[in-house]
């Protein structure tokens, strides 16, 4: 089973309302569509887009839910909307920018290899893969492949994505929106851990104890 059409539909109003949000912030198509490094990110976030539609990410509650943790939905709504616009302005009105074009295509790097590393393990848990904080029926513990030596790889690609997209803007209030997402992302993960050690025991404290949480060699 692939995403569910409605799902699939809120999937791509988002990323061509985050686009737009872009362009709008850029000043329009012409002073957007002027940066080559803007024009990959686009096409990186479409190719992207599409991709995920053939994944099995859900929003099902399951057998178990954490439903407090609920609140980081909004949370990363807020964020994920100031980052849309706001880098992009930023670059417009050249407020706490730096760097130049190189600053611009490290961006397009780190936001190709981000949403990689992002869409990886979607694909790799499948209908275990849900935006809410929640055991699914079947649920097994994943401690092999991308998820032998770090916890939360998808996580750690979606940091990644989004430091690139705002290098590709050469934004410092770009990279403070980064720093402002670790806030409900570690809450998120908290969470998530804490449900998955009440549902696995000790099989998942071992594994705990042999992997990294987020950031390899340091959390």
């Amino acid at each position: 089973m692939k995403i569910s059409a409605r799902l699939a539909l809120f999937a791509i109003v988002v990323t061509l309302a985050y686009l737009g949000l872009a362009v709008w912030g850029m000043g329009g198509f012409a002073a957007f569509f002027s940066h080559a490094p803007l024009v990959v990110v686009v096409l990186a976030t479409l190719v992207m887009a599409i991709a995920s539609l053939f994944t099995e990410v859900n929003l099902s509650s399951g057998e178990r839910e954490d439903r407090a943790n609920r609140w980081v939905l909004p949370a990363f709504g807020v964020i994920g909307l100031l980052s849309g616009f706001l880098p992009a302005y930023t670059d417009r009105i050249d407020f706490w920018t730096f760097g130049g074009e190189g600053v611009r295509w490290l961006g397009v790097l780190l936001f190709i290899i981000g949403g990689a590393l992002r869409l990886w393990p979607v694909f790799v848990l499948g209908n275990r893969f849900s935006g809410l904080v929640a055991i699914q029926p079947g649920h097994r513990l994943v401690t092999d492949g991308i998820y032998r030596k770090l916890r939360n790889p998808s996580y750690l690609g979606m940091l990644i994505t989004a430091v690139g997209w705002a290098l590709a803007f050469r934004s410092g209030v770009g990279l403070l929106l980064v720093a402002l997402t670790m806030i409900p992302l570690v809450a998120r993960i908290h969470a998530e851990e804490a449900l998955l050690r009440a549902q696995f025991g000790n099989e998942y404290e071992a594994y705990c104890s042999r992997s990294w949480r987020l950031i390899p060699g340091i959390y």
